[in-house]
């Protein structure tokens, strides 16, 4: 009976923070409760994202004791004025955006490059040489 009040349970711990960049890049440093280095970024599948340093960022802990972690997101940014469910909004920095809308139609904006060939309406494109 003794033993048994001598056994403490574990304090909880939280499955997820909130945590301050402190190193940018692909591998990212960390402040929660403490700094971290060389945590892995994860997002959504066919999206790459690199936070800046500085960054707001939900850091998820896993394993016995939740000592691996990684960096799975940010604060979402202000959501566009009358976007509708369904629709992706991507943005960068200045101001560059990518917006996919429920109808079908794309909206981009910032410098546009297009590396390879381009077709439109199933043709391939050719400058009018009006």
């Amino acid at each position: 009976m003794w033993l048994s009040r001598q056994i403490k349970p574990a304090p909880p711990t939280a499955d997820a923070d909130l945590g301050m960049t402190t190193i940018a890049g692909d591998s990212v440093g960390v402040v929660t409760r403490g700094e971290v280095r060389a945590l892995p970024v994860y997002g959504p599948g066919g999206y790459v994202w690199m936070p800046e340093s500085g960054s707001a960022v939900l850091v998820i802990k896993g394993g016995p004791g939740g000592e691996e972690q990684c960096v799975a997101g940010a604060r979402q940014a202000q959501v566009p004025a009358g976007m509708r469910p369904g629709e992706v909004y991507l943005f960068g920095p200045d101001g560059n955006t990518v917006y996919l809308r429920q109808d079908g139609g794309i909206e981009l904006r910032g410098a546009v490059r297009i590396q390879g060939s381009l077709t439109v309406n199933g043709e391939p494109y050719a400058p009018c040489d009006c």
